[in-house]
């Protein structure tokens, strides 16, 4: 094969933790009698509240086929390429198994929200029930913030990191406002409303980073800067899925070249608006396949107003940017290349723009 896809999950594959009907269709047709994949795939998700193996089990569980955990691109993924923080203290923002996910990226020496709240009692006061009597003092050595998704306290996380970024690293410090720009901030998956079981769309973690953006600013007149921004559409994202792209074809020895990229459920890269993240482009392999073609399916965010177009090549038209502050709105890259009903039509199509017979 000379292409390979990039499927996105929520909305495409599932639906919360139910199966969309038309994925274990469309991965019937993507392997062999043995279970093994025809064409290189990887899953590209903008969650991060778990390891990619644990998601790999879930995904093979869901789709009846055998996937392994290097076929999983989790929106944390690429912080595995960050590796001048490896060694320094992180504070993790997000839920489920933080530390374990921090550590298996390489982090030394990952801190919680919740370690942090115990060593900083007086800082979370928003709950009253949750107000302590005592002090304890605590600080960070060279820290630096990991956003690694929407947290489930939402006032604690964003009065915590707040105290951290105003205090660099000494949240029970009075605050400092001419230390700016401010200690390094990394965040993973963008996302601002995301599909679950729910009728419509609900909060995602780039929720949760518009309130955080907009606390830091109404607080000092300033930006929040992002040392890097991760997850889709980043343009980090799609090369480090690339790069994963590239390892299964050499894994099974196939000579051609990965020519086209089909990501599916997803638009392509998106452009940001100054070099944030440039330092880890020479940790990737330059970029060998020509074009990330989009194939949009109507299972997930987007709900067409009417019917899918008879010509795939039709595309919808973006009223309203839904992405991050950082990224240029360009209705040229948000607009998808195809529009199809969902994943099993995505694939036929993919085959036929390929003329691939498995």
């Amino acid at each position: 094969p000379s292409f390979g896809f990039l499927f996105d999950i929520d909305g495409v594959l599932v639906r919360g933790k139910t199966p969309i009907p038309a994925a274990k269709a469309a991965f019937q047709k993507l392997v062999n009698s043995q279970g093994q994949f025809l064409v290189p795939v990887v899953f590209v998700t903008n969650a991060g509240n778990c390891l990619r193996q644990d998601k790999a089990d879930q995904l093979s569980h869901l789709l009846g086929v055998p996937i392994s955990q290097d076929q999983v691109m989790m929106s944390h993924s690429p912080l595995r390429m960050f590796k001048r923080y490896h060694e320094k203290c992180v504070l993790v923002s997000g839920q489920g198994p933080l530390l374990d996910i921090a550590q298996d990226l390489g982090f030394c020496q990952p801190i919680t929200i919740e370690t942090l709240r115990e060593k900083h009692p007086l800082l979370d006061v928003v709950d009253h029930d949750r107000r302590p009597a005592v002090l304890v003092s605590a600080c960070f050595q060279d820290p630096s913030v990991v956003l690694f998704g929407e947290p489930v306290r939402w006032e604690t996380n964003l009065q915590l990191i707040i105290d951290v970024l105003l205090t660099s690293g000494y949240p029970g410090n009075p605050y400092q406002h001419e230390n700016y720009p401010h200690i390094p901030v990394l965040a993973c998956n963008m996302d601002l409303m995301w599909v679950a079981e729910a009728q419509s769309p609900r909060f995602g973690h780039g929720t949760f980073m518009v309130c955080l953006e907009n606390i830091y600013k109404k607080i000092t007149g300033k930006d929040l800067k992002y040392e890097a921004l991760m997850g889709k559409p980043s343009k980090l994202t799609y090369q480090y899925a690339e790069y994963l792209i590239r390892a299964q074809a050499a894994g099974r020895q196939w000579k051609q070249p990965i020519h086209t990229l089909y990501a599916v459920g997803g638009s392509a890269t998106l452009s940001q608006d100054d070099e944030t993240g440039s330092s880890w482009e020479n940790e990737l392999a330059s970029a060998a396949a020509a074009r990330c073609r989009s194939v949009l399916v109507c299972t997930g965010v987007y709900n067409p107003p009417t019917e899918v177009p008879l010509d795939t090549r039709e595309s919808i038209t973006e009223t309203v940017f839904h992405g991050h502050r950082d990224f240029r709105f360009d209705p040229g890259l948000v607009e998808p290349d195809h529009i199809v009903p969902d994943v099993d039509a995505a694939v036929d199509l993919v085959f036929q723009l390929e003329n691939f017979a498995p």
